[in-house]
């Protein structure tokens, strides 16, 4: 196996006790968040395989919250993310699944406010790192361990070549790109990792690209 870091092996700065079931799970919460844009007002929060048995005893619960309230993985506010939740009114519910999933440690978080909502589905691979297979509905592959952009956009000619020709004007490199589809001629998304973190000016100006709908971003 070929490793991009020491992190790799060695696993993120974390608050324990694990580094799947613990700082995987915040990875994928804070995902969430970063993807919604904002915090959410509630949550609902679907465990399978060893996260659905195990929850509770490794941490979890309260990473995921933690993520939600974009706590990093080594930030010790994680330990009362329940409470902290609780407290800011956010409505937190957790589901133990018995449905069989490719990967034991699987959530799937839904997210909402007033202004709209938000699925996906994470999985923690190990060593503390994540990966997003799904966002409302649309299959990917989304490692969180690198800045990213999502577009979403209409299924369109041009619409790749309008975003990576923005991103190539501005000198940012991308290491990894993908793109999805429900259904033909309707509704894509885009999926780019890139080497740094975007600006807000060079977002903007993505969300003003041909066929581009909606435009969220992760940093690293």
């Amino acid at each position: 196996m070929k490793y991009k870091s020491v992190f790799d092996i060695m696993g993120p700065v974390m608050i324990g006790p694990s580094s799947s079931h613990t700082a995987g799970a915040a990875r994928i919460g804070r995902a969430a968040r970063n993807l919604f844009g904002r915090e959410p007002k509630w949550a609902e929060i679907h465990l399978y395989g060893s996260f659905a048995r195990t929850y509770k005893g490794h941490g979890t619960d309260v990473a995921i919250v933690g993520g939600l309230l974009d706590y990093d993985t080594h930030d010790t506010r994680i330990r009362d993310a329940l409470d902290t939740a609780k407290q800011k009114g956010m409505k937190v519910r957790f589901h133990e699944e018995e449905s069989h999933t490719d990967h034991p440690n699987t959530a799937r978080i839904r997210i909402g406010d007033d202004k709209g909502d938000l699925e996906l589905v994470g999985i923690s691979i190990g060593g503390g790192m994540a990966e997003i297979t799904e966002l409302n509905g649309f299959e990917l592959r989304l490692s969180g361990s690198h800045p990213a952009v999502l577009l979403i956009h209409n299924d369109r000619y041009g619409a790749i070549a309008s975003v990576t020709g923005i991103l190539a004007r501005h000198e940012i490199n991308i290491g990894h790109m993908e793109v999805s589809r429900k259904q033909e001629g309707q509704q894509a998304l885009m999926v780019i990792e890139v080497d740094q973190n975007i600006d807000e000016s060079i977002l903007q100006e993505l969300e003003r690209a041909d066929h581009i709908l909606q435009v969220a971003k992760i940093v690293d």
